[in-house]
């Protein structure tokens, strides 16, 4: 096992690591911008090193002083959380080179789950359903319209090394085709640096569901059921649950276990998230996340495994410390992602936290690194908080959410939180009967008044 983790990470998930090694016994090293001086993570961590500015380039995604705080400190391992280095195949080999652990896959399957094109060959190879649509990067129309032809419009030109609905269009028929590859492509080298596009068929009205595995790089691998984020704006994820309201027991072990499998002749290392849309009862997939999720909780509070222990475990070269057999899926659970920003417009919102009551009681959770008094630097992402909750049933989940909701009082910023007052209320969304383009309909149509958004 370890004996120091640095995290390489802020907010909520640099806190939920420390968490995690605390309970293992392991020594904590913070780093932080100087937005982050008085963060939550860096007053609790056992040492804290400052790494830069504000800006993140210059400080959460400057490997060289990530690497010199290693040094100083003396830790021997580096958990990355999500976002900034997390998915960076480059860094986990700069740290392997010098002899410090990663806490996440080996750099050679982040590469290929990286790379859109590549990702969806190795899963088609694994066994995995995919998408119809291009073999690789397409470079001339009359390429893209014979491909087009042959998978049925509408299809989605989709950046190859893209993520978060970056570099992705929609082409409704051989007319518009052109121009969305060319605006994709645009998007593409301005978002990552490659152009490269490939086509895949656009379906109309599907689910995102995604399945989350533990491997531990030694041929054992687990999937520990699925989690249903079809509640979206912009290809971001608002709602989170688990398991999914359409998905039954047979139809979870079905996929869970051809993941589970594929991960396993991968040999993969660590956890990961393997996403599909789903319509018509069929999946497709559509990329593997090589990290822990934001919504991971959700996982945690149906399975009562404690996901960021595993990596922590799995990264040391212990095997996995659970089988297929020992998880049990109990309950039903949701996610809200509270955000700094107007429930409406989504307008960013940092300031002063002037007053913060976090709910809770029996089965709700609330992930945050915010406190009273605490100012939201505008540098960063806006997340406050997720609400966790869980309950038996999934009605009693809503219920439960419902209570919670009305209990969290975030005062000095605009905040999401009256965006799911509403939607924990709305028919279509206590039914589960919504698909990934739901509330940005619902949004568009002024589903949320001014009165509920003040």
């Amino acid at each position: 096992m370890f004996d120091k983790i640095l995290i390489a990470n802020r907010g909520e998930i640099a806190l939920r690591i420390l968490r995690a090694a605390k309970e293992l016994g392991i020594a904590t090293v913070a780093v932080h911008s100087t937005a982050d001086a008085d963060a939550m993570h860096v007053r609790l961590a056992d040492e804290s090193v400052c790494i830069g500015p504000p800006a993140a380039r210059d400080s959460y995604l400057n490997i060289p002083s990530i690497i010199a705080a290693c040094e100083i400190t003396g830790a021997d391992a580096v958990h990355p959380g999500y976002g900034f280095l997390s998915e960076n195949a480059g860094f986990a080999e700069v740290l392997a080179h010098h002899n410090i652990g990663f806490i996440g896959p080996k750099a050679e399957h982040i590469r290929i789950m990286g790379d859109k094109i590549e990702a969806k060959r190795t899963a088609k190879r694994l066994g995995i359903p995919c998408v119809p649509g291009s073999e690789g990067a397409v470079e001339e129309p009359e390429e893209a319209k014979r491909i087009a032809a042959g998978i049925g419009y509408p299809v989605l030109v989709k950046a190859a090394s893209g993520g978060g609905g970056r570099g992705m269009k929609v082409a409704r028929s051989e007319s518009e085709l052109e121009q969305a590859i060319g605006m994709a492509r645009t998007e593409a080298k301005a978002a990552f640096g490659d152009d490269a596009v490939y086509l895949e068929k656009y379906l109309e009205k599907p689910r995102h569901i995604e399945v989350q595995v533990l491997g531990d790089g030694q041929g054992n691998a687990v999937h520990l059921a699925e989690r249903d984020c079809s509640l979206q704006r912009r290809h971001q994820k608002v709602w989170e649950e688990g398991g999914s309201p359409i998905i039954d027991t047979a139809t979870r072990a079905e996929i869970g276990g051809i993941c589970a499998r594929a991960m396993q002749e991968l040999k993969y290392l660590g956890a990961g998230t393997v996403e599909f849309l789903y319509e018509d009862g069929k999946f497709y997939f559509i990329e593997m996340n090589t990290r822990i999720q934001v919504e991971h909780p959700v996982t945690e509070m149906i399975t009562g495994i404690d996901l960021v222990n595993e990596q922590i475990r799995v990264a040391s070269g212990l095997p996995l410390s659970v089988t297929q057999s020992d998880i049990k899926v109990e309950g039903h659970a949701i996610e809200c992602r509270i955000n700094a920003e107007h429930p409406a417009t989504f307008r960013p919102s940092p300031g002063l936290i002037t007053y913060f009551h976090p709910p809770g009681g029996l089965g709700v959770r609330v992930d945050s690194a915010v406190f009273q008094g605490y100012r939201i630097p505008p540098h960063y992402d806006s997340l406050i908080g997720k609400l966790i909750v869980h309950g038996r049933t999934r009605n009693e989940c809503l219920m439960r959410l419902r209570r919670a909701l009305d209990e969290f009082v975030v005062d000095g910023v605009d905040t999401t939180l009256p965006l799911f007052r509403t939607l924990v209320r709305n028919a279509d969304v206590l039914n589960g009967d919504y698909d990934i383009h739901w509330l940005e309909h619902f949004l568009a149509e002024g589903g949320l008044d001014e009165k509920e958004s003040g």
